[in-house]
């Protein structure tokens, strides 16, 4: 990539992270990036948010069993 399409795609995902921001994902601009990443190598944007729903589902009841006073 020459200068101005890095300049570009590091424009571009800052858009795309400002909107995550704003639609209150909790995604953070790297795993904006990894996402962006996978649809453009043709993973299904739609089963990919149900993974990353999942997971965030997976790591919340594992932080529960660890910490019995958070599920009061």
């Amino acid at each position: 990539m020459d200068q101005i399409s890095v300049a570009q795609a590091n424009a571009a995902l800052d858009i795309v992270h400002e909107i995550a921001t704003l639609l209150d994902t909790g995604l953070d601009k790297e795993e904006v990036a990894i996402l962006i990443a996978l649809v453009e190598n043709g993973v299904n944007p739609e089963a990919l948010a149900e993974v990353v729903k999942e997971l965030r589902r997976e790591a919340a009841a594992l932080k529960a069993a660890e910490d019995p006073s958070t599920s009061l």
